[in-house]
């Protein structure tokens, strides 16, 4: 059974996402850990590629890469970072679900970009089923 404190404030679920699985801070690490082992550094240096001249910044950039990892809002620490988890703990929430004015909510601006309305969705979804419901069943991300 998937965990309800997975569930987040805004209606995504920490599963569902790659900073929570590790997946690309994984795979960032491995390959790091894969260039160090060949000496690309030194390799690059060689080779006539114009794609290589940015390599520095390519291996900063999966250190970077590295430390996409998350707790989950609830059991971590990224919450007190968070306005969205900020006001829910403030008024005593479970989740946005509970407020009356998360379909018009402005702090759920930052996520467009990515998740456009998944969160909505889902936020309708768990106010309509409860919790249990919205787990059992498709989410949206």
């Amino acid at each position: 059974m998937k965990k309800l404190n997975l569930v987040s404030y805004c209606g995504l679920y920490c599963e569902d996402c790659f900073n929570y699985t590790g997946s690309i801070a994984d795979l960032a690490r491995d390959l790091r850990k894969e260039l160090r082992k060949s000496n690309f550094d030194k390799v690059v240096e060689a080779l006539p590629f114009k794609e290589f001249d940015n390599y520095s910044e390519c291996y900063e950039c999966l250190g970077g890469l590295e430390n996409l990892r998350c707790e989950g809002c609830r059991d971590g620490s990224r919450a007190k970072f968070c306005h969205i988890a900020q006001c829910a703990q403030k008024n005593e929430y479970q989740g946005c679900w509970e407020c009356g004015e998360f379909e018009t909510c402005k702090e759920f601006e930052f996520l467009k970009p990515l998740h456009k309305d998944a969160n909505l969705k889902n936020l309708r979804k768990i106010k309509e089923q409860g919790v249990e419901g919205f787990l059992n069943g498709k989410r949206y991300w």
